[in-house]
């Protein structure tokens, strides 16, 4: 049993950044914070941020973003540090590959397949909700839908067309190369978070500060009408007070996922060992900021009562709508916004995906179709295609809420076993040039370890039951096809 846990020298994962079948490396500094930026900035900040002060944490969802940026920092910090000293595609997965072993290195891959592909399939669908509603609804129920949904009137989906293009157009941007996807990022990083700054500051003068007191939700607040007979109720502990910003961080936590796809990027840098730590922590950080901004100023204009019953999804038209007077031009504006930070996701995790396939098809573990490069444009072109069919059948058959939890289960446990890995390679290698080093070692990625699986064990036990169930069918897809094909097999 020995072998599964054989490593794969970082001297022998620095040799694969050479040659014909490497990467092109094309992205500066910038490239990769608008990545981040990219890849963060979605449906989190326009979706979880009401969910989380409408029903948990009240107008101390800016604590609950804080909590959820800490634990992401700490990762992110030790995702720096490997970053910079393996620049190479694959992320986690060959951050494990070279500490932890290959057994634990295919249990990632595998776990960031619930991050990467059933996030971008979960967000097209949301995509394609958001498109229909801003063009009125005269996309047919039928064919934004899928067939497991039915309407209120009886009407039966057939398939989400609208989520398959936008997964179509991305997919055939990302075969084009990787400069032109971060090229076209780029431009919609500037247009979301211009308009996010916009409402900011028109916002600002419509605040009303009674909305902010008290600051965190009271034991008792009275319950909120919900219409049918249905009220939601304050009272259990999770939904006021610090456990209910507690709890509210899990919920915007979603809002995070993503920084740490700048780091499948590495093998694409132009100078990984400065710029990698950039791009990781600069989009987090300008996030963060933003984030905490932006839901201060959300609560600030309407009261987080709103959110528990109008909204979730529109909830900032909303707000616009009924208490930005003489500003609902802008309304539209935000849809926008929303749709493009979808699309920058979904491009994200598309790439992102697509380098995790690469660097395990390399190492033999999955067939050699996954690392074939496009002989003009050097990228995976062929993976591209297989992951769009993959995703494209969750997206256009499946609703979107069956994905759940599971993607930020999979990069939870990401982000734990990225802590592990700083701390064994600290003690397995402590002569190793590390041009960024996670600072406070050991502290920082222990907290990193705690606070994410904290969040994984605050899961609900179906979501976590269904992750056990994807993590058995990796195992089997490893031992009977992985282990005998790996390439330290053979030597």
């Amino acid at each position: 049993m020995a072998d599964l846990f054989r490593k794969k020298s970082i001297t022998e994962l620095m040799k694969m950044t050479d040659g014909e079948n490497s990467l092109k490396r094309t992205l500066g500094p910038w490239a990769l914070i608008a990545l981040g930026i990219g890849a963060i900035i979605g449906a989190g900040l326009f979706v979880r941020t009401a969910a989380a002060a409408g029903e948990h944490a009240g107008a101390a969802v800016t604590f609950s973003f804080i909590i959820a940026a800490l634990g992401c920092a700490f990762a992110g910090l030790c995702y720096a540090e490997f970053a910079s000293m393996i620049p190479i595609a694959g992320s986690a997965y060959t951050y494990a590959y070279a500490t932890m072993g290959e057994l634990i290195a295919w249990i990632i891959g595998w776990a960031l397949i619930l991050e990467y592909a059933l996030g971008a399939a979960t967000v097209s669908i949301a995509w394609s909700e958001y498109l229909n509603n801003l063009l009125g609804g005269v996309i047919p129920y039928q064919l934004c839908h899928s067939p497991l949904e039915i309407s209120a009137g009886g009407v039966h989906g057939l398939i989400n067309l609208p989520a398959l293009f936008i997964l179509l157009m991305l997919t055939l941007l990302l075969i084009r190369g990787t400069q032109e996807s971060a090229t076209v990022n780029g431009i919609i990083v500037f247009i979301k978070v211009s308009i996010v700054l916009l409402f900011i500051f028109i916002g600002w003068k419509f605040m009303n500060h009674a909305n902010h007191v008290p600051y965190l939700i009271p034991d008792n607040a009275p319950p909120v009408d919900l219409g049918n007979g249905k009220v939601y109720d304050y009272s259990p502990p999770f939904n006021h007070g610090w456990l209910g910003v507690l709890r509210g961080a899990a919920v915007v936590f979603f809002a995070f996922i993503g920084f740490d796809a700048v780091s499948t990027a590495a093998q694409e840098a132009k100078n990984p060992k400065r710029d990698m730590p950039i791009g990781i922590l600069g989009s987090l950080v300008i996030c963060t900021f933003l984030y905490v901004v932006f839901s201060y100023v959300l609560t600030g204009v309407a009261p987080y009562t709103d959110f528990v019953k109008a909204g979730k999804e529109a909830s900032v038209a909303y707000a616009i709508q009924h208490y930005m007077t003489g500003y609902q031009w802008l309304s539209p504006l935000i849809s926008i916004a929303i749709l493009a930070g979808f699309s920058s996701v979904i491009l994200v995790m598309l790439l992102g995906q697509s380098r995790v396939f690469y660097s395990m098809s390399n190492d033999g573990l999955l067939p050699s179709v996954f690392a074939d490069l496009h002989p003009k444009f050097k990228t995976p072109w062929k993976s591209n295609i297989i992951l769009f069919a993959f995703v494209g059948l969750f997206a256009a058959f499946i609703p979107g809420s069956v994905a759940g939890d599971l993607t930020s289960i999979g990069t939870l446990f990401a982000f734990v076993l990225v802590c592990v890995g700083v701390l064994i390679l600290r003690r397995s290698d402590p002569e190793r040039v590390r041009p960024f080093r996670a600072p406070l070692s050991p502290l920082t990625p222990v907290l990193g370890i705690l606070v994410c699986s904290a969040m994984i064990i605050s899961l609900d036990s179906t979501t976590l039951l269904t992750a056990f169930g994807w993590m058995l069918v990796g195992l089997v897809i490893y031992f009977t096809y992985g282990q005998s094909r790996s390439k330290l097999n053979t030597k």
